[in-house]
This record gives structure tokens, sequence and C-alpha cells, in this order.
């Protein structure tokens, strides 16, 4: 396979222009010249390299990566955090007891295990990086907490101790989807080249408040455990982890959802705080709902009857999502094939849940088992298609050198994939 011509200023602009009727295509006779998003993507007709005999498993060379920079996270973030956690584990010592509270992190593990679960079914398609992954799990467990514990602390300083309703159905949603919510916009932030849309809020959002739900879990499970023993600690864990492990996640992806949809049409970052601020007031309406059915209502009975169906509406609307990303994907990466970089039936490959599993399964049986390179393939494909997708609206100034890593990382796949 071989590269386009040297950029010009007009290539390196991250703005695709689709092919007009006359212009050149690949195989066809010059006219007159097509304008892509880069050199790279100029037309290049496909040749599947040369036949070579190699060892079992090839490995592939040393490869260019894309950009870390608006895909990580700073270390002094971590620090922060950090400096917080050895904060909150003195509280929950000296409020709880290390033995009580030791038995409340091993239980709350089997939920927030649960959550993850569910979050890498979502996450499948196109993963987030793995810097923001741990620090959406660390703002949940550590900073959300935090955040709640100083402004309960606050108000019953200035108010004394409140009714029980006030506290839980009204208090408890309103600052706990803000300090969940405001990790949410700060990954925005830093992170804005892996914030591509609603699935990406959905996850981000998911993660902090499973995270929340983790550390939240602890404190429950232990005062159960003293006030209670094992009985009651059974009964907490039941309502707790096995009933309702996604109900923080759910609260809070709604959040996630609104600032990732405003993030997918280049809004501003105000405008995305602003959709989170509509987010946020759904997640409280949800949340405050779900703390008052446990108090005035029959709870099994609204949990079957509401609280059921609303989980099962989540799923349908993620898995909605989920088809409108893979069709993206699809798209875009046609855009590629238009200019030779794959073939139609690669496309189809690597942008369908169908053609993915037939492509693993044929990876399978090749020489040395090479599933780990289709799943570098299709893994690098899926980011070019971000890529271009974010080219197209104009918000990522280093999509061009993305783009050229990208597609020299899946010239290579795809050689060590057909070389026997």
């Amino acid at each position: 396979m071989t590269f386009g011509g040297p950029a010009t200023p007009q290539d390196s602009q991250p703005q695709y222009r689709p092919p007009q009727t006359g212009q050149h295509q690949p195989g066809q006779g010059h006219g007159e010249r097509q304008v892509y998003a880069s050199a790279l993507a100029q037309p290049t007709a496909y040749t599947p390299p040369a036949p070579v005999v190699v060892d079992p498993g090839p490995a592939l060379p040393a490869l260019p990566v894309p950009a870390k920079k608006g895909r990580t996270v700073s270390i002094w973030l971590f620090g922060i955090l950090g400096f917080v956690l050895v904060v909150l584990i003195g509280y929950f010592v000296w409020a709880l007891g290390a033995v009580a509270s030791g038995i409340g992190l091993v239980i709350a593990l089997l939920p927030l295990a649960i959550v993850f679960f569910g979050v890498y079914i979502i996450d499948r398609w196109e993963p987030e990086p793995k810097p923001l992954i741990a620090f959406a799990i660390a703002w949940g467990a550590i900073a959300a907490i935090g955040i709640t514990l100083l402004v309960d602390l606050g108000i019953t300083m200035m108010l004394g101790l409140r009714p029980e309703v006030l506290s839980t159905v009204i208090q408890a949603p309103i600052i706990e989807e803000i300090a969940k919510g405001l990790g949410i916009f700060i990954i925005f932030l830093i992170g804005r080249r892996a914030f591509d849309g609603p699935i990406d809020g959905i996850v981000y959002g998911a993660l902090i408040g499973g995270g929340f739900a983790f550390t939240e879990n602890i404190q429950y499970f232990a005062i159960s455990l003293i006030e209670g023993g094992g009985s009651q600690l059974t009964a907490t864990f039941v309502m707790r982890g096995l009933l309702s492990p996604f109900a923080h996640a759910m609260f809070t992806a709604l959040t996630g959802f609104a600032m990732g949809l405003a993030a997918r049409r280049h809004a501003s970052r105000s405008a995305v705080l602003g959709a989170g601020g509509i987010g946020v007031i759904g997640a409280m309406l949800l949340h405050g709902f779900w703390n008052g059915s446990a108090m005035f209502a029959n709870f099994l009975a609204l949990y079957v009857t509401l609280q059921v169906p609303l989980f099962i509406g989540f799923i349908l609307a993620i898995v909605a999502l989920r088809r409108e990303e893979a069709r993206v994907t699809r798209e875009r990466l046609g855009e590629y094939a238009a200019a030779g970089w794959f073939t139609p039936e690669e496309v189809t490959m690597l942008a369908t849940p169908a053609g993915r599993k037939v492509g693993m399964q044929w990876a399978s049986t090749l020489r040395g088992d090479r599933r780990s390179l289709m799943k570098q393939f299709i893994r690098d494909a899926t980011a070019l298609a971000a890529v271009r997708q974010r080219a197209i609206t104009g918000r990522d100034p280093l999509a061009a050198d993305d783009e050229r890593a990208l597609l020299t990382r899946t010239g290579a796949t795809r050689a060590a994939l057909l070389a026997y």
C-alpha cells in the first residue's frame, strides 16, 4: 500500500468533502482532483500485500500511536484524589471501625463488579481511554463522596439535624447528583478528544455512579452489621447489592447522556454545562423518586411495576445508541473505502457486530491464532472512524495526525493478518 503525496495547507484542514460527480475515483482515469481531509486519505488502489513466509503469529513492528493529548489525566489530579482517599479511609475507620469498614468494603465489591460488567458491555464498541476510566471511577468513589460528606456536614452545622424525608428525598439527590455530574464535566474538559457522544457520556456517568455507590455501600453495609448483625447486613445487601446495583449508575448516566449529546454537536463548554444541568435535574428527579419509593410506598410493588420497566427502557435506549454508533462507524469507514484504504468487505467486517464475530472466527483459524491481531485491526479502525467524525465537525486539531497514525497501524495490522 502506498501513501499519498505531501500534505498541503488545504489537505491539513480537518474537514471532509464528499466526492463530486466527475472527480477522480480510485481505479479511474485522471480528472479533476478530489479534496480529502488529509494527504493520507487521497485515492489509492488497494492491493493486498504480497505473501510473506513468517513464523506463526507474526508480531507487529513498532507503530505510531494517536496523540494522548485530550485523552489522558494529569497525575496531579490523581494525586489530589489520593489525598482525599486517605482522609476518607481515616473517617471510615474512625466512624465505623476498621473491621466493619473492611467487611463492608469486601461485600461492596460484588455490586461494583456487576456495574463494571454492564459498562464493559456498553463500552465494547469503542473503548474509552483507561486513564479517563480510572479517573471516572475514582471521582465517584472518592471526590463525589467527599463533596457530599462536606456539604452534609456544613448543612448539619448550620441547621442541625433534619427530618429523614428532607435529607433522603431532597438533599441527597441534589447534592450527590451535582457532585457526580461535576466529574463528568471535568472529564469533558480534560478528555475532550475522547468524549465523542452520548454513549461516552453514559459510560463515564455510569462509572462515576458505580464508584459513588461502591463507597456509599461500604458505609451502609458497615452500619447494618454494627446495628443489626448478619441478618440486617444480608437484607441491606439484597436491597442495594442485588436489587439495585445500577441505581446510581443510571441516575448519573442521564447527566452523561445530556453532556454527550451536546458534545457530539460540537457545543461550547458553556452549552455542554447547560445540557449537563438539564441532565442533572432529570437525575435528581429519578434519584429522589427512588429514595422516596422506599419510604412512602410498597417498595417491592413499585420496584416491579415501575423501576424494572425504567431499567428495561434504559437498556433499550443504550441498544439504540449502540446501533447509531455502529452506523456512524460504517459510514466513516466507507469514506476511506471510497478512497481505496479498505475494501467494502473489510468495512462490513469492521463496522458490524456480525462482521466482527466472523472476522474473529476467521482470525482464529489462521496460523498461530491471530485473533489478537484482528482485535487490534478492529480497535484501530473504529478509532479511525471516530477521528473522521471529529474531523467532520472541525473540533479536533489533532485529527490529521491521528488519522496518519491509525492508517499506518491498520495497514500494518492487515499485512500481518494476511501474511503466512
